[in-house]
């Protein structure tokens, strides 16, 4: 079973169960099959239910919530759609559960200034409905329709990244509850500022251990006059990252270039019914005028054929893209169906592009010699590579082979320059890790959660535990 560092559990306090039944009504509850739904993240790590969880409608409930916890010394855990990773919401040592599920409001969109602010519980793919026929889109797109505050939370990024950057770019503002209960916002819609210290920035990325995000505000982009989709196989792992590498260092302005080794072709084949080559293979995206991305898409095609790459298959109508995407996005479920009833545990790094190659091919062979099962895919433009171990959690010996490979992967990565972790962010799964990348700076971050969170309430056991 993977390991958590759960704590002994102590009943809540009768007087918080009252103070939060007499605020909430039905929208508390202690009911076992929500604590464990509310339990874990899309992940294996074990289910750690929390001892109730509440469903605030609006900032002020957040704020009433977490305040009736601080008073009563009870732990609470932020929820935002639940696909995390690395048991970002498991309830270590119980407490509360503050689900964002419910603050799916607009709250202000100025397509003039092209920026929105969004409550935290609204996903992705709702905030794109919203924005129909604005000429606007928001670009980041982890794949999964995780809500917006929840990648905030995480410091999200994805398949767009190598374009228009990660949640760090492109939010400009917060609306943060602190662990006593105070609101406040960060940032503002001016596009620079240099007003005192940068708490947006402290905030994505902090997992909730230091407040929970109930408001986020975005900047958006004008939609593409033209949009291409491509897909291109090659004869070796090592020709298609050197087939990105050339393009960057061409300064070819792609908006996607995905990266599937032959085992996930494989899955993706199966699951979604294509027939593409079983070799590693990119998945490209222009954005532009027509005359760009066709001059865009050429130069990408000479490098390509340059290493062996096949034609390119093209997908320009909006249908096409969306099904070629769309089989990208179900990768993990792909791969899950290549061994029904096992579970994934998807792991990530970043590197250096330059080291990409080196560290996608050593982590190959790793796991071609642990003798596992398990797909690679990288968002090949910034270095970003995730590894899906398809694995039998009750199987020891298997889980001992995976957590081999999966250390020596995050050390190399570390070695060259990268961090354990691109996007995923790091729960309680990769906290052995954060040291041996951040050193001594990992002292500075206890301070900061100390100072914000001396009850050490707020998502305990993540991080900096």
């Amino acid at each position: 079973m993977s390991t958590s560092t759960a704590t002994k559990r102590t009943p809540l306090p009768a007087a918080l169960e009252n103070e939060l039944e007499e605020v909430f009504g039905d929208r508390f509850t202690t009911a076992e099959a929500m604590r464990r739904q509310h339990g874990e993240g899309e992940s294996f790590h074990a289910n750690e239910p929390p001892d109730a969880v509440v469903f605030p409608e609006s900032t002020a409930e957040v704020s009433a919530a977490i305040g009736a916890c601080h008073r009563h010394d009870v732990p609470m855990i932020g929820f935002g759609a639940g696909t995390s990773l690395e048991g970002h919401v498991a309830a270590l040592r119980g407490g509360v559960t503050i689900a964002t599920s419910g603050l799916t409001r607009l709250v202000e969109l100025h397509p003039e200034d092209m920026d929105c602010r969004v409550e935290a519980g609204m996903t992705r793919m709702a905030l794109e409905q919203h924005l129909k026929g604005t000429g606007l889109f928001f670009p980041i797109d982890p794949g999964a329709d995780a809500s917006l505050g929840g990648m905030a939370a995480t410091g999200a990024s994805g398949t767009t990244t190598v374009r228009y950057g990660t949640m760090r770019e492109n939010v400009l503002g917060l609306t943060v509850v602190l662990p006593d209960g105070t609101v406040i916002r960060t940032g503002g819609r001016a596009r620079k500022s240099s007003a005192g210290y940068d708490l947006t920035r402290l905030f994505l990325g902090s997992e909730g251990t230091i407040g929970i995000i109930t408001e986020v505000l975005l900047r958006l982009h004008g939609i593409p006059e033209a949009i291409a989709s491509a897909v291109c196989s090659f004869p070796t792992l090592a020709d298609a990252v050197d087939a990105v590498i050339y393009t960057i260092h061409s300064g070819v302005p792609i908006a996607r270039v995905e990266l599937l080794d032959e085992v996930q072709m494989d899955a993706v084949n199966r699951y979604s019914d294509f027939d593409y080559p079983v070799r590693p293979t990119l998945f490209f995206e222009f954005h532009g005028t027509a005359g760009g991305v066709e001059e865009q898409s050429t130069e990408v095609g000479l490098i390509a054929k340059e290493l062996g790459g096949t034609d390119f298959e093209w997908a320009t109508r909006a249908e096409e893209r969306s099904r070629l995407w769309a089989a990208r996005h179900e990768a993990y479920y792909a791969s899950l169906a290549l061994r029904p009833g096992a579970r994934g545990w998807a792991t990530d790094v970043c590197v250096p592009i330059s080291s990409l190659a080196d560290c996608l091919l050593k982590t190959r062979e790793a796991i071609d010699a642990e003798g596992l099962l398990a797909p690679i895919v990288a968002h090949a433009g910034d270095g970003n590579f995730h590894v899906l171990f398809i694995v039998d959690p009750d199987d020891e010996e298997e889980m001992a082979r995976a957590k081999r490979v999966n250390a020596r992967m995050i050390e190399q990565a570390i070695a060259v320059g990268g961090t354990c972790t691109g996007e995923h962010g790091v729960g309680y799964g990769k906290i052995p890790y954060l040291l041996a990348q951040h050193g001594d700076a990992v002292d500075a971050m206890r301070s900061i959660k100390e100072a914000l969170d001396p009850k050490r309430l707020m998502n305990p056991g993540k991080v900096v535990a």
